[in-house]
């Protein structure tokens, strides 16, 4: 079983930025995709975006054009770079690799 972390998340302005990183506790993690995902309050969890192992990427359309998913294997970490960010975009965030999960990150876009 792989454990995942999630970190990154905070407060932004609308239209800013951030950065979400999911550090994986076993190389394992590099051979397989990896999945983000979020759940804002009283709405189901949706699908943000997956990244290969051979770093191909496919995002949601809420968020293409906007997100960037990358991965450093030497480090076991996947990143979710946010750019342009919305209101609507306020969730907690989460990766995902097959049944593991991690505790989540909340992201919070407000002025």
């Amino acid at each position: 079983q792989v454990q995942l972390v999630e970190s990154g998340g905070g407060l932004v302005q609308p239209g800013g930025s951030l950065r979400l990183s999911c550090a994986a506790s076993r190389s394992i993690f590099r051979l397989y995709a990896v999945g983000w995902y979020r759940q804002a309050p009283g709405k189901q969890r949706e699908f943000v975006g997956t990244i290969t192992s051979g770093g191909n990427t496919n995002y949601a359309d809420s968020v293409k054009g906007r997100f960037t998913i990358s991965r450093d294997n030497a480090k076991n970490t996947v990143y979710l770079q946010m750019y342009s960010l919305k209101p609507e975009d306020t969730a907690v965030y989460y990766c995902n690799q097959a049944s593991n999960w991690g505790q989540g990150t909340q992201v919070t876009v407000s002025s």
